[in-house]
């Protein structure tokens, strides 16, 4: 953990010319409503519609003097912010997505000038392809999660919450796998080591949860889910596996009703679009609100990329 809290201070500064200090907005009244005052981490207003950018943009900024091109592999968000950042250091990246990715997601990777490899399965298995066929074309390959830098630019977010407010009991942030809990939370561990990591999860896909119980990564049954950016399995031997048993305090499930409904009231309650990450994050303190009443928390809005039927169908299954 010490080692990644030099990461994400060398991070901080770097990125800074490509990747924007997301505003930290009090929302009067989700606070007034769930008894906490609450504030929005609003990472889904980052160019490339996700906290993904911080990662890419620190893997790709160290990669780009030695090299022409980057491998990756994406449910999407990542994939976008590679290219993006790949685009903006001039050098080519080719992205490896699984045939359930959002068709939205890849038509954005595409029109920021990357390759597309479409593969079979789950997410984890085009981690697994993408990782082999860079290291035999011997090109470097940016994980999601699975690296100290990915998270070391990831975990600036943790940095900027702490600029933007000192008196954070709790921060809530989607897990998938566990590159931006892990990288927020070593910063909380390390500045603030009152405020909670709490880790919230579909129920529908639960990996880095049930692993954190059985004390090993483990591999779970999934089924689809409004947070399909967080969607997947863990990587065997992933970094971010022991630094999130360390930093995370409280973890919690919620439902896909739960997180249509908080998509729904984000958007009632501060006229702001997300995706079922984002929405999940603002589930998980819905849930536990009573746990939180009258103390300060923060909920992470990782991004706002979700296709307009999703995003609508997710309106109207929250309603009510």
């Amino acid at each position: 953990m010490t080692a990644l809290i030099d990461r994400i201070r060398d991070a901080h500064v770097a990125i800074r010319p490509h990747v924007m200090v997301s505003p930290l907005q009090r929302s009067d009244a989700l606070s007034e409503a769930l008894g906490c005052d609450v504030r929005l981490k609003c990472d889904h207003v980052q160019p490339t519609g996700s906290f993904k950018l911080r990662g890419a943009t620190n893997m790709v900024r160290l990669l780009a003097p030695d090299h022409a091109e980057v491998f990756t592999a994406s449910t999407g968000n990542h994939g976008r912010a590679v290219a993006h950042a790949a685009a903006a250091f001039g050098i080519g990246a080719t992205v490896y997505v699984n045939d359930s990715a959002p068709q939205m997601k890849l038509d954005a990777i595409r029109a920021l000038g990357a390759r597309l490899v479409t593969v079979e399965g789950n997410s984890l298995n085009g981690e697994l392809q993408a990782r082999a066929e860079a290291e035999r074309r011997g090109v470097p390959y940016i994980p999601p999660y699975n690296d100290y830098d990915t998270m070391g630019g990831q975990g600036t977010m943790g940095l900027e919450l702490i600029e933007q407010a000192d008196d954070l009991d709790a921060v809530f942030i989607c897990t998938g796998g566990g590159g931006l809990t892990g990288g927020v939370g070593t910063v909380f561990k390390a500045l603030s080591p009152g405020t909670r990591i709490v880790a919230v999860s579909p129920a529908a896909s639960t990996c880095m949860l049930d692993s954190l119980e059985a004390g090993e990564i483990v591999e779970t049954p999934e089924s689809p889910t409004l947070s399909d950016g967080s969607a997947g399995a863990i990587e065997p031997g992933s970094v971010t596996f022991e630094i999130c048993r360390q930093v995370i305090d409280e973890t919690v499930r919620v439902s896909e009703l739960e997180i249509a409904r908080a998509m729904r009231r984000l958007a009632e309650s501060d006229r702001w679009m997300v995706e079922g990450a984002a929405g999940a994050a603002l589930a998980g303190l819905v849930q536990v609100a009573e746990r939180y009443r009258g103390k300060t928390v923060a909920v992470v809005l990782c991004g706002r990329n979700v296709a307009l039927d999703t995003y609508l169908g997710a309106l109207e299954m929250g309603r009510g």
